[in-house]
């Protein structure tokens, strides 16, 4: 199959399938975005022909499909032009002629670093699994999937495709927090099931709407983004008020965020590395991708995203003060980390677009290493009460180093990639709304008050009794940590190896919306 594509100053503007011999097969066609899609598939597949005694091998099996499927998203960057930033990597392919619908791929500056944290986070979150002895070959095939359908949502190119991979992550999820989750596992799945398929019901009328704006009918990206531009400033802004209500419970935006801390609690500490480091970013990269789709219905609510944004970074940051369970504080502080995203979507500037993408690129590796970490120490104690623990230093040495500089990176101290996010999303709302981010500062400075509140009760004190023997940091665990540490660390220092990976799609999606104004 083949395909058509036509660049014009270096950006996508037109993609259709051409006709193709009828014996072409899909293999034919088939590139690298696609083999990272078809390897976890393959790995689940795999590990479902596998005995079920065998949790040894199967283990094996998902750690080295995680690895090989992180191995080739790596290898995108060796061909991947940053001066380039249209999509690259495209491929499409005829999946439904009848209904417009296409299997099309590819990355650019937006998509590319999520596709990245993603394959990153799913490795790390395998090899955080070690504790899971009961029902090993369902819950390493549900993580493969996970990770599949994870992948798809930041490379479709087609809403309908971007839909069912949206979907998709819905049933892994779902029976990952049921069937391995805690005490209230089961209300917990319920409850993010009831929130998620509620906003996907918002994001799918605004979908059909656009669909039905296109001549000839057709879930493209491009030619939606094409015919939808045109469309009545008041028309734009009601599809886009469907699409927030759909990506936002996803984020999560204050008030739709019920779901989040009880699915963080309950949900095994691996799985809750990609509900948050993960599955939240899907929410802010569709509503960047819808933003550029609509922007006159953007700019028309660009004072409505600012207000929940602010509202959910003090919010969310005021609530992860007062917890004491440690799971609920860094659930919480999620709220607070994806209000600073939705702040710097908000001023649709690129400065403040910059801060948005590098904080989500921040917060999954921030995240990441906090529930690592705190799931670690929950299987060793049985406890996420902060009050339970003190002067950990002295017994675990090692995990005390990994938690504090990740607390210290989730306030964005300079050195790490939380500052660089900060800011630029500080430099962007300045740009547009002058002293308003007095109160983006408000939030920084409440992150700071439970960051420290937290190291002090871990790491100071004396030494409770029943603590004197915990284990510190294992060879496997040490190496989780480590990667991700020094993830935060690198792009702290060297924030061009981001930066100029996503600055020419930036670049062009911000001047779209100064053209609009």
């Amino acid at each position: 199959m083949a395909a058509k594509v036509i660049y014009h100053e270096g950006r996508l503007i037109y993609s259709k399938v051409l006709d193709a011999d009828p014996e072409d097969s899909f293999l034919t066609g088939m590139g690298i975005l696609t083999f990272l899609l078809i390897l976890p598939l393959f790995g689940a597949a795999l590990i479902a022909a596998l005995p079920s005694e065998s949790h040894r091998l199967i283990r094996v099996v998902a750690l080295a499909t995680a690895s090989l499927n992180l191995i080739l998203a790596c290898g995108l960057l060796f061909s991947f032009d940053t001066s380039q930033p249209g999509l690259q990597f495209v491929e499409v392919q005829r999946w439904n002629p009848r209904l417009g619908e296409t299997f099309s791929l590819g990355v650019d500056g937006f998509s590319l670093p999520m596709v990245l944290l993603a394959t990153l986070l799913s490795l790390v979150a395998i090899m955080a699994s070690s504790s899971i002895d009961r029902q090993v070959k369902g819950y390493y095939f549900l993580m493969l999937l996970l990770e599949a359908a994870m992948t798809g949502v930041f490379m479709a190119l087609d809403w309908a495709l971007f839909y069912v991979f949206w979907e998709l992550t819905l049933i892994p999820l779902f029976f990952l927090i049921d069937r391995w989750g805690g005490i209230n596992r089961h209300g917990a799945a319920l409850n993010f099931f009831i929130y998620t398929m509620g906003g996907s019901v918002f994001l799918l009328i605004s979908l059909l709407v656009l669909f039905d704006t296109v001549p000839g009918g057709t879930f493209a990206m491009v030619d939606i983004a094409k015919a939808a531009k045109s469309l009545p400033e008041h028309t734009q802004t009601l599809i886009f008020l469907g699409f927030l209500v759909g990506f936002g419970v996803k984020m999560p935006i204050f008030p739709i965020h019920g779901w989040l801390p009880l699915a963080h609690v309950e949900a095994p500490s691996p799985v809750s590395i990609l509900l948050s480091g993960i599955l939240l970013k899907m929410g802010s990269y569709g509503l960047i991708r819808v933003s550029g789709v609509l922007p006159k219905g953007v700019l028309e609510l660009q004072d409505l995203l600012v207000a929940l944004a602010l509202v959910s970074l003090i919010y969310g940051g005021l609530l992860a003060w007062r917890q004491t369970d440690l799971k609920a504080m860094i659930a919480y502080s999620s709220v607070s980390h994806m209000g600073l995203v939705l702040f710097g979507i908000a001023t649709l500037n690129l400065a403040g677009l910059t801060g948005a993408l590098m904080q989500m690129v921040a917060h999954g590796l921030v995240a990441g290493a906090l529930f690592l970490l705190i799931g670690l120490l929950y299987e060793r104690t049985h406890t996420r009460d902060i009050n339970h623990y003190s002067s950990l230093v002295r017994v675990t040495p090692r995990f005390a180093f990994f938690t504090t500089l990740t607390f210290v990176a989730a306030v964005g101290l300079p050195g790490t990639v939380g500052f660089i996010a900060e800011l630029h999303a500080l430099i962007g709302g300045f740009e547009r709304w002058g002293w308003l981010v007095l109160l983006l500062s408000l939030g920084v400075m409440i992150s700071a008050a439970y960051a420290i509140r937290t190291v002090g009760r871990l790491f100071t004190g004396p030494v409770r009794a029943g603590m004197h023997e915990l284990s510190d940091l294992r060879g496997s665990e040490m190496l989780a940590a480590t990667v991700l540490a020094a993830g935060i660390i690198l792009l702290g220092l060297f924030p061009a190896i981001l930066l100029d990976l996503m600055s020419a799609s930036l670049t062009q999606f911000s001047l779209s919306f100064a053209g609009v104004q």
